[in-house]
């Protein structure tokens, strides 16, 4: 009589907590929730992010604050939040693709498809490779052809080892055979100093370099969409020049292990909002991004993918520290 009684006690205890539970998730949120955008202020993704927060916040009912939190090519801060941080789902973080390849070049214990919890997916960005105006190359097939003739003496600038720009700047060295330095740096506006003080050669990132591109004082040699882009047509792609590689990165929105699931559909179905509204897509099209939206049962399965696929990739391109 006495174990029952314990078991009643038990799942009556247990369904209090869970009733509790339920009536904490539907309260989300009742305060701010913030937004780590793990890359310095005024770069491509904080401008979007930014963005992106404004057009939430009236779905949401709170107010989003970001957090610029830059480091390891976007993986510090949201690594840090998947280990110390709450799953309460007051603070979730953009996560960039490096944050299943810095794992595996760094040999980390971190595995990110566990240790997130994936909520949306966003966008992709529109990746390009810029020089100064008065560079001597006036395309692309010029850069690499003098890439080719003078291994290791042209350099390049990424926001970071282990990014997008990074690793599909390695791809394009391995197949065409150039071996060309890499000089990795916290963001946009470090690469940007730097092409333009004539430190480096090239600049290899997204359309942070828009403006500089628009007012002539960069020239844009490539991009490495799909297609062609809205707003430079008479670029060429990665493909036109004969290289078969399509980089778009695409990125979203996760938190910490262990968030209820109530939360998650709460801050899903608000950021979803958000990006249809007017303001977002207005910015989204000023940086010549595509929509990338995955709920969050898809983000998760493309998580899983995508974990994979980068491991192979870092493997191949011997990038993994000693």
């Amino acid at each position: 009589m006495g174990r029952i009684a314990n078991k009643t006690l038990l799942a009556v205890f247990a369904g209090l907590l869970a009733l509790a539970g339920n009536a904490q998730a539907q309260k989300f949120p009742s305060r701010p929730v913030t937004l780590i955008v793990p890359w310095p202020a005024g770069g491509s993704t904080d401008v979007l992010m930014r963005a992106l927060a404004t057009a939430t916040e009236k779905h949401l009912g709170q107010s989003i604050v970001i957090e610029n939190r830059a480091g390891a090519a976007g993986t510090l801060a949201p690594t840090q939040m998947a280990t110390s941080g709450s799953p309460d789902g007051y603070t979730v973080a953009q996560i960039p693709i490096t944050m299943f390849r810095v794992p595996v070049m760094t040999k980390s214990a971190f595995d990110p498809v566990k240790e997130l919890t994936w909520i949306i997916g966003l966008t992709g960005y529109t990746f390009g490779i810029v020089v100064r105006e008065d560079a001597p190359w006036k395309t692309f097939a010029e850069f690499l052809a003098d890439a080719k003739a003078n291994p290791g003496k042209i350099n390049y600038g990424t926001p970071g080892a282990g990014t997008s720009l990074h690793i599909t700047m390695a791809q394009i060295g391995k197949q065409q055979g150039i071996n060309w330095v890499h000089v990795p740096f916290k963001g946009n506006a470090e690469t940007t100093n730097a092409v333009l003080g004539g430190h480096i050669h090239a600049v290899a990132d997204s359309t942070g370099w828009a403006p500089l591109v628009n007012s002539g004082k960069l020239r844009l040699l490539v991009t490495w969409g799909a297609s062609r882009t809205k707003s430079w047509p008479s670029v060429p792609t990665l493909r036109e020049a004969g290289i078969d590689i399509v980089s778009v990165s695409p990125f979203g929105i996760a938190g910490p292990k262990g968030m209820d699931p109530a939360v998650v559909k709460a801050l899903h179905d608000a950021f979803k909002s958000g990006l249809d509204e007017p303001s977002y897509v207005t910015v989204m099209t000023k940086l010549d991004q595509e929509k990338f939206y995955l709920n969050s049962a898809d983000y998760q399965a493309y998580a899983v993918r995508t974990a994979a696929e980068e491991r192979r990739s870092i493997l191949d391109l011997g990038l993994v520290q000693n």
